[in-house]
Order: structure tokens, then C-alpha cells, then sequence
């Protein structure tokens, strides 16, 4: 039994369908995330939503959280892995 079935969901609700993150150069996102959750650290190169060009976020520990809705998880410039997102 869900309590919360009829709630809305929204950026601020707990995830509802969190997936695994593959990092790719060319391929979008399925769907874009709340967040991302990085399970082993190093840095995340991606693209946020309504971003013109692509960032990274160095030197992030393990089990770290990034608040970010973004299109793009790029190959190139990741180094963290066991990303998952948080849809």
C-alpha cells in the first residue's frame, strides 16, 4: 500500500523510479533526474537542463549527492561510477 499515492510529484518528493547512469558522449539521459547520486567519487561531467555548455563537478566523495537536473552524463571527463539518477 502507497500512502502517498495521490500526492503530486514533484523535484522536492523522494525519488520514484531512480535508474543506473551510463555515462555517454552522445546518447541524452532517458529521463531527466532530480539529482544524481554518485556512489564511488571522482568528478561527473554533464549538462544541465537548460545549460549551453557542459560542467564538471570535481573531486566528489563517495556516496555524494549532486542537486542537479541534467540532460547529459558525459563519457568523457567522468571519473565517479555507480551513478544513479534520481527520477
Amino acid at each position: 500500500m502507497d500512502r502517498f499515492e495521490d500526492f503530486r510529484d514533484s523535484v522536492g518528493h523522494p525519488s520514484r523510479s531512480p535508474f543506473p547512469i551510463a555515462p555517454s558522449d552522445d546518447d541524452a539521459l532517458p529521463v531527466v533526474p532530480k539529482g544524481i547520486y554518485v556512489g564511488t567519487g571522482g568528478d561527473v561531467t554533464l549538462r544541465g537542463l537548460d545549460g549551453d555548455q557542459d560542467v564538471t563537478y570535481r573531486n566528489l566523495p563517495d556516496a555524494s549527492y549532486i542537486a542537479v537536473r541534467a540532460t547529459f552524463v558525459r563519457a568523457t571527463g567522468t571519473t565517479a561510477t555507480d551513478l544513479i539518477a534520481e527520477a
